[in-house]
């Protein structure tokens, strides 16, 4: 399947041959016209959705095709998954916090193949002066057209409320209790409509504790959360999100001009590189002895130890 992309919002998919699960995401060319492109389908007789096979590998270049099986493989679980989740919850609803970011986008597009779009509210809850106007764009337009009833709640007001406390909260209170609001929102819709709260971090934000406690680390189930950053890009291309999503910075825009990469010190994949060797059981002397920076060898195996106890239950004083 050939793809072209040109400028941002400019994304076109030429198909050659059916595709195996999904058709392109269109942003729109322009950021005031938020109306996403309609994608002309096939006609087909209207049936339950099922999953196709995978498609049947060629012998000329065997080696994106083995990827792109591995990714449907990785899709297909996902999704039955989630299915199964929410039938022995007995919920079929789920509510998901969309942020313009690849993290949301993907997870947004794997519930609403699992559940369908009737059954998956998204919620953009921007902070005003801060979250900018393209993230929302696409939070706005991917949920469109993925027929997606979303609502746009700005955080600002609530914000506010908390500098009226009798102490002065500081800057790391305050960043933090943006993502506790955000959370607040979505279990108070989750509450109100009988539905389950998705989270949108991967495996290698929960390996480093990158996110807040009881913020956006809580939810009700983690779907892309065995991903690593550089899976959940692969991933992304695979069910079409357009480029827009995979190729900008990654950032929880906690405060102006802030990116993850920068606030950690260390890309994504120098990351994953070393936390892939960590499950392979590797010590930091032996990822020195490798090559790999101790610098940044250091910042992860520190990261991890001092924030593991994010994904931990409160700790249990037992008396028996």
């Amino acid at each position: 399947m050939k793809t072209t992309q040109s400028n941002l919002f400019d994304f076109v998919e030429e198909p050659k041959e059916p595709s195996t699960h999904t058709e392109a995401i269109k942003l729109p060319k322009k950021i005031e016209t938020p109306k996403p492109k309609v994608i002309q389908k096939k006609e087909a007789p209207k049936q339950k959705k099922t999953l196709p096979p995978p498609e049947e590998p060629q012998a000329t270049d065997p080696t994106p095709l083995i990827h792109k099986k591995s990714m449907h493989n990785t899709y297909t679980k996902i999704v039955a998954s989630i299915q199964r989740y929410f039938k022995e919850a007995q919920i079929e609803n789920a509510v998901i916090g969309v942020s313009g970011g690849v993290d949301s986008a993907l997870c947004l597009k794997l519930v609403v193949d699992a559940l369908g779009a009737e059954h998956v509210t998204g919620i953009t809850m921007p902070e005003k002066g801060v979250s900018s106007d393209e993230n929302l764009l696409h939070a706005r337009t991917l949920c469109q057209f993925l027929n997606v009833n979303y609502y746009n709640v700005p955080i600002n007001k609530y914000l506010t409320d908390f500098l009226a406390l009798p102490w002065k909260p500081s800057d790391l209170a305050q960043i933090n209790t943006k993502a506790r609001v955000r959370m607040v929102i979505l279990y108070n819709f989750a509450n109100s409509r009988n539905s389950l709260v998705i989270g949108t971090s991967n495996k290698s934000e929960l390996a480093l504790g990158y996110g807040t406690k009881y913020g956006d680390l809580a939810a009700d189930l983690e779907i892309i959360g065995d991903l690593f950053k550089d899976e959940v890009y692969k991933l992304a291309e695979h069910v079409g999100l357009p480029n827009e999503f995979i190729e900008k910075a990654p950032s929880a825009e906690l405060y102006n001009g802030q990116t993850d990469e920068t606030e950690l010190g260390m890309t994504y994949r120098e990351i994953d590189i070393v936390l892939r060797k960590m499950e392979e059981g590797l010590t930091k002397e032996e990822l020195i002895g490798k090559g790999i920076s101790p610098n940044i060898v250091h910042k992860v195996f520190r990261l991890y130890e001092i924030n593991k106890h994010k994904l931990n239950p409160p700790y249990l004083i037992r008396v028996k």
